[in-house]
Order: structure tokens, then C-alpha cells, then sequence
């Protein structure tokens, strides 16, 4: 299961910045002017081989009462509760604040891993200018400059470097004797524990029209036609800043942990309700896992043929991105639509772990080259060569070539839709990654 760190801090000190530098991305809103942050945000983390969710927070103001300052440190709270370490960001440049000792003191009572990271440290002497911040008896500061990268690798090295081990499966998930693990996920009050139940044929798990029922993530062995499986049931995403009661601030993190640790995922929509903003974040972590995915619309039963009209346009025009999935009405509580659920669920997990061989994907790759050549990026075409297999789970295709820099992502795109095609691959998403070769006639300095 992969760890947790979260980012706590005084507004403007770069938590934000630092996020974006972990994650890779630009999901955090990142600007000079205090409190841009309010609630929590949770990303995607990779050092290495090492991979982590990231949780990004407000201005933490430990004493604060009244307001949305209130608000924002419930919200740290929560994310400190939910860590295995808590990297806390000072400012260097602005120096120590009594903020800070406010949230050092409370952090020393969290029982958390603590790991000082004082940033905006770039073009700056260490010794002098971190000095300061021993004073909050946390451990010597780690100087690093989010916006710059600098340090930012030694930061995590020392964040994890006591934590255990993570359990590297991945290989063997093609063996017979071990069960697909499949999560369920979606908002709360979907009929996700309905569905496990029906199922499993008994009322395993509590089902009750009560947005929230399910707190933890429900791990629940299962076997059918010969072909065991792990059904996982997730605490149900609730919308940010709407998660401030004790009994549920695990919720989310364990339902992220959830699809990263499943090989297949059956997204639940509720058609009552059509695709709202969360049921496109939570598909979008799935894909950023590169999880197998089944999108299942719970509830199809209670609508009329309008609404279904609807419903199969805003899964289209919300969810573009999950085209590769299949889409399939049910009802839980009718056992309506169930079996083409299990078919997809085994299509799109033979899908994941399929072989491609490297002499089909080379001729694929050259077909499709034959019938739409990538465009010139100024003097150069890119030159597609071979391509092999470099991964499952999703499947990872390598293409080897010249110029590769200046393929356009529209062009891959094209290539994906080539390599879907040959090899029949649905419900998986898929990555393609170019390696240009070296210039064997360029110069090099000795």
C-alpha cells in the first residue's frame, strides 16, 4: 500500500509549489497571495521506484476559531491524521514566525514523522539562514527550493527512509493461483456495498441510504466460474471540504490506496444523479494509476428513457478520457445487467496483462506509419523504427526511433488507436513512451 505524505504549513511558504514538483504536475493553483489553498488536494508521487500519495493543504493556523481559517485547519488536521510522514514548509527568506511555533507545537504531539523542509532556499548559504529554525526543536531543516527542484530528492530520501518496504506484486499478478483484485469505487450512496452484496449473495457489508456508511476500505474474497478475486469496497469521495467529521477522515486516502492496489476498477455512477465533478476526479486517478476500468451505471432501473439519453451524453461529454472503457447499465438491488460486468471485468484484466509480441507491434507500427506518416516539426520527421512491450498492468509500449521528441501528442494518440485495434485491447489504458536513439555521427567533446 503506498504511503502517505502530507504538506503542512503557514500560507505562501511554496506547499503548493512543492506539490506540483513531487506530483509532476500543475494540479495545485500556485500564485504569490496567502491562502490560495483551502482545502485538501491528493496526488500522485514518484521518486525512483518509490511511489506515494502527495497531500497538499491550506495555511495551517493551529489556533484559529471562527471562519474559514477554522475550516482550512480542520482540513490540515485531517491531512496529518491521514499521513505516514508530515513534510512541514517554512520560508527561509521571511524567516521564523510564531505561526510556525504554533504549528510545531502541535505537530509535536501528532505522533507523526516529522521531516523540515525549509524552502525558497535557492542562491542561499546554509548555516546561517537555516539556523533559526532549530529552534523548533524538529530536527535539522532540510534547505530546498520547490520552484527550482533543488534538494527536493534528498527530502523524500529522508521522509522514507525508515518506512517499510512496499509489496512489489506486480509481476506475479499473472499467475493463476492469485485472485484480480477488484475495487469498487465511486461516490458516496452509489450502491456500492449493494453491489458487493449482491454478489456475494448475503448482507456482508452495511448498506443503508446514508451518504457515507462505508468508512474504511472492505477487502472480501470471491470466486466465480473457477476465477477467484478480491473484491475491495471503498469508502465513498466525498467532495472536498465537505469531510470534516472524525470517524471519516480516513475515507479518502484509503479509497485512493484502494485503486492503486487493484488491478481492475469498476467506477460506479449513479443515474439518478448523472457524472458529477467528483465521478470525473475519481476517474481520472484511476487512469493516472493506469488502472483496468469498468464504468458501471448503478440505479438504471429508476430512470426513464430521457434520462438515459442524458446520462450516456454527460458520460461522454465528462468522462472523454475513459473511452477505452466499456459503459454498462445495471441495478444492484434488481441483480439487473451483472453479468456483462464480470465479462468486462475479465476482458479488461486480459486486456492489462496481455503479451504483445515485438514483431506484431513492429508491424503495426509501421502499417500505421504507411497509412499517416507524424508531421514535420520544422527540418525534422520524427522516424518510428520498432516498437516493443515494456510493461503490464497497463500495457506499456516503447517505440524506438529518430527525432521522437517532436511527436505530437495527437499522433500517439493515433497510434494508440492502431495498436487497440490489432491486439483487441478494451477497458485498459495505455502508455507510449518514445525513445530516440543516439546520433552516432554527432560530435562529442572529449
Amino acid at each position: 500500500m503506498k504511503p502517505v505524505l502530507a504538506l503542512v504549513g503557514r500560507p505562501n511558504v511554496g506547499k503548493s509549489t512543492l506539490f506540483n514538483r513531487l506530483t509532476k504536475s500543475r494540479d495545485a493553483i500556485v500564485a504569490d497571495y496567502a491562502g490560495l489553498t483551502r482545502d485538501r488536494h491528493y496526488g500522485e508521487g514518484k521518486q525512483g521506484k518509490l511511489e506515494f500519495i502527495v497531500i497538499d493543504t491550506g495555511g495551517f493556523e493551529p489556533t484559529a476559531e471562527t471562519g474559514i481559517f477554522k475550516e482550512m485547519a480542520k482540513q490540515a488536521r485531517q491531512a496529518v491524521a491521514e499521513a505516514d510522514v508530515v513534510v512541514f514548509v517554512v520560508d527561509v527568506r521571511a524567516g521564523l514566525s510564531a505561526q510556525d511555533h504554533d504549528i510545531a507545537r502541535y505537530l509535536r504531539t501528532a505522533g507523526k514523522k516529522l521531516v523540515l523542509a525549509a524552502n525558497k532556499a535557492e542562491g542561499m548559504l546554509e548555516g546561517i539562514q537555516l539556523a533559526e529554525f532549530f529552534e523548533l526543536g524538529l530536527g535539522t531543516p532540510l534547505a530546498v527550493s520547490a520552484a527550482h527542484g533543488q534538494g527536493v530528492r534528498s527530502l523524500i530520501e529522508v521522509a522514507f527512509e525508515h518506512l517499510p518496504p512496499q509489496d512489489d506484486t506486480e509481476e506475479d499478478d499473472a499467475e493463476a493461483d492469485r485472485p484480480i483484485r477488484l475495487a469498487v469505487a465511486g461516490r458516496p450512496n452509489v450502491g456500492k456495498s449493494t453491489l458487493i452484496n449482491t454478489w456475494l449473495g448475503e448482507e456482508r457489508l452495511v448498506a443503508f441510504d446514508l451518504p457515507g456508511t462505508t468508512r474504511d476500505t472492505i477487502r472480501v474474497p470471491f470466486e466465480r466460474a473457477g476465477q477467484k478475486f478480491e473484491l475491495i469496497d471503498t469508502a465513498g469521495l466525498r467532495r472536498k471540504g465537505k469531510v470534516f467529521e472524525a470517524i471519516e477522515k480516513f475515507s479518502v486516502v484509503k479509497t485512493l490506496q484502494a485503486i492503486s492496489d487493484a488491478n481492475v476498477v469498476l467506477l460506479l455512477l449513479d443515474a439518478t444523479q448523472g457524472v458529477s465533478d467528483q465521478d470525473a476526479h475519481i476517474a481520472g486517478y484511476i487512469l493516472d494509476a493506469g488502472r483496468a476500468v469498468v464504468v458501471a451505471i448503478n440505479k438504471w432501473d429508476a430512470i426513464d428513457s430521457y434520462q438515459r439519453g442524458l446520462v450516456q451524453r454527460s458520460i461522454e461529454q465528462r468522462l472523454p478520457f475513459l473511452r477505452f472503457a466499456p459503459v454498462l447499465p445495471i441495478s444492484a438491488i434488481k441483480r439487473q445487467g451483472l453479468g456483462p460486468v464480470w465479462k468486462s471485468v475479465a476482458e479488461a484484466w486480459a486486456s492489462a496483462m496481455r503479451k504483445l509480441p515485438t514483431p506484431q507491434l513492429t508491424r503495426v507500427l509501421h502499417e500505421a506509419v504507411e497509412f499517416q506518416q507524424p508531421p514535420r516539426a520544422g527540418a525534422f520527421r520524427p522516424k518510428l523504427r520498432y516498437a516493443h512491450q515494456g510493461g503490464q498492468n497497463p500495457p506499456v509500449i516503447v517505440i524506438h526511433g529518430s527525432s521522437l521528441d517532436h511527436v505530437s501528442d495527437a499522433y500517439k494518440r493515433f497510434l494508440e488507436g492502431r495498436f487497440r485495434s490489432h491486439f483487441q485491447l478494451a477497458g485498459t489504458p495505455m502508455r507510449i513512451e518514445m525513445k530516440t536513439g543516439r546520433n552516432p555521427f554527432a560530435r562529442t567533446d572529449s
